[in-house]
């Protein structure tokens, strides 16, 4: 059983996402972003579940009942950053204002100790733009970062993102594969960056070692062990990364170091004993720091379905308990 996430259907037909990549990249990004007013103003009306979703995260994050133009804002937020990741993938990097903050955090991991111990696992959310982190690395001499993930869940968009910049497709490392862990070793090997996004799991996993509960927001979610778990069989420290949209062209990366696992000294029972423990600091971690950037750019959250397990059992539908907006064609999950 496939976790709900990966169970949404994309949204958008290929025929209009390529009409809408021709209108951003010919006639600019002024008169695109207008056009997402009544796009986004469409999915908030019709999108019954992620509406749904998008409430009950603004009422945690926000700490008070979320008003409709919350609404509008979080998913404007969200269709926003998915238009500027045209242009970053176009390298049209000069319409933007990018801040960095910590990039002494990457400079560290990419020059200094052995080869064994160099590059650094760089672990996000769905919060944000990652495409703008990745455009902030171009600043950076020498910075390589490879992103892996699930590519199936967004067939359609990623499509149109290789056609405009075929150079992704290499950055790509699909889970799942036989090579998998190979090409991780071999990127960080190289002093590059893995970088992986932690906030989401399978349903086939809750319940197993493979997740940890915790709190995040008053309620409960489930956290993957997976890439803590990755970057603790390859000794290297893990980055925590967001790349916030603030608002017209500005964007602000951060990187914070949350956990060195090539510190961990232990061997034989000793080092599962050591390893356990450390995985659960720096998800505690994680999930602190993932906690405060919700408040501090709450809209920037872009789970678009039931997140929380206090609602039901992990990885079901809020129509399935009894939601019954109409979920029309649905907002983007």
């Amino acid at each position: 059983m496939a976790a709900i996430w990966t169970t949404h259907r994309e949204r958008g037909h290929p025929a209009i996402l390529g009409l809408f990549t021709w209108i951003a990249l010919r006639l600019g990004r002024p008169i695109a972003r207008v056009l997402l007013y009544p796009i986004v103003g469409y999915f908030v009306i019709a999108g019954g579940e992620a509406r749904a979703a998008s409430r009950d995260y603004m009422k945690r994050a926000l700490g008070r009942e979320p008003r409709m133009i919350d609404g509008f804002r979080h998913v404007f937020c969200f269709a926003s950053t998915i238009l500027d990741r045209l242009y970053l993938l176009n390298d049209r990097h000069h319409l933007f204002d990018i801040t960095v903050h910590g990039s002494d955090i990457i400079q560290k991991a990419m020059h200094e100790g052995q080869r064994s111990t160099r590059g650094a696992f760089v672990i996000g959310a769905h919060l944000g733009s990652f495409e703008a982190v990745r455009a902030a690395g171009r600043e950076e001499k020498d910075l390589h970062v490879s992103m892996v993930m699930y590519e199936d869940n967004a067939q359609y968009l990623n499509e149109v993102f290789a056609a405009i910049n075929p150079k992704l497709a290499k950055t790509i490392i699909p889970l799942g594969r036989v090579d998998s862990m190979l090409r991780v070793k071999r990127a960080l090997d190289e002093g590059g960056f893995v970088g992986m996004l932690a906030d989401r799991t399978l349903a086939e996993e809750v319940g197993t070692t493979a997740v940890r509960e915790v709190m995040l927001l008053g309620g409960q979610v489930t956290i993957p062990t997976g890439p803590f778990r990755m970057a603790a069989m390859l000794k290297r420290p893990v980055v925590f990364i967001a790349g916030l949209y603030r608002g017209g062209n500005r964007y602000e990366i951060r990187y914070e170091e949350l956990f060195d696992f090539s510190t961990i000294a232990a061997t034989g029972a000793d080092r599962a004993i050591a390893v356990n423990a450390a995985i659960d600091e720096a998800i505690a971690r994680y999930v602190g720091r993932l906690e405060h950037y919700c408040r501090d750019a709450p809209y920037n959250w872009f789970n678009f379905y039931d997140y929380w397990n206090d609602h039901a059992r992990p990885g079901t539908h809020l129509a399935d308990r009894g939601d019954q907006s109409s979920p029309g064609p649905g907002a983007p999950s």
